[in-house]
């Protein structure tokens, strides 16, 4: 006998927010990054988040992707402070990316990308940086801003209208992961959980009619709420179409 919609939900925030309580914000973490090479210095749009083009242009294209702290995709949308460790190379701030790509390398926790790469540097120095390859660095959680922008909500590209649905949380500002979303289901006056599709995707088929009405259980350093986004999505929704909602999470 398998779980209710709603148990399997619920049992699957506890499991993700065990491992996001692990990579809590707090003291640096020493560790090692690398780079992956770009002929524009941008991300990619097909990284494991699913961010699409949003992915290789936020925060002007200082984004990584990560292996342990892309924690099945919660990690997505995460920012961190990153800074390297050679003297009178290395810049003292180094530099911020947001995570939106799952990548593997050297023993390393980011694989940056030649823009943020390049940021670890003092002014005049990154083709020195780029000799190295793979470098010691320490890093930290920190909050995400995004000035002037709330939530919005793009309805993924394999969306196909009315049957199938697929979503993407875009500008999460704050510390917070998302570990779970829910739709209101009008005719029976429930939430309706929906699957984590891969990385911050979330999907479901035969979504509910009408306006539709989300809400995200997120966490930050172990605490949870719920953030309720109301008529988010018309009735004739459309796929890549990103839609803005009147709240942020930070």
């Amino acid at each position: 006998m398998g779980f209710a919609a709603k148990s399997y939900c619920s049992l699957l925030c506890m499991l993700v927010l065990l491992i996001t309580i692990s990579y809590s914000r707090g003291s640096y973490v020493s560790s090692r990054a690398t780079y992956y090479g770009s002929p524009d210095n941008l991300g990619t749009p097909t990284g494991a988040c699913g961010y699409g083009e949003f992915g290789r242009r936020v925060n002007g294209a200082n984004v990584a992707g990560v292996s342990m702290l892309y924690m099945n995709g919660s990690g997505c949308g995460a920012c961190y402070q990153v800074r390297c460790k050679i003297p009178k190379l290395c810049s003292d701030d180094g530099v911020k990316v947001v995570v939106t790509d799952y990548e593997e390398g050297d023993m390393t926790d980011f694989i940056l990308s030649t823009r943020a790469y390049a940021r670890l540097a003092v002014p005049n120095a990154a083709s020195k940086m780029f000799h190295f390859g793979v470098v010691d660095i320490e890093y930290q959680r920190i909050s995400c801003r995004y000035p002037g922008y709330n939530l919005k909500v793009k309805v993924h590209e394999y969306s196909k209208f009315p049957g199938y649905l697929a979503v993407v949380v875009l500008y999460q500002a704050g510390v917070y992961d998302i570990i779970a979303v829910e739709v209101w289901q009008e005719d029976d006056l429930k939430w309706k959980c929906m699957r984590r599709a891969f990385g911050t995707v979330w999907d479901l088929p035969s979504p509910p009619s009408g306006p539709l009405t989300f809400r995200a259980q997120v966490s930050d350093s172990g605490s949870t709420k719920w953030v309720q986004m109301t008529d988010v999505i018309p009735s004739e929704w459309k796929a890549g179409v990103v839609y803005d909602t009147p709240i942020q999470l930070s």
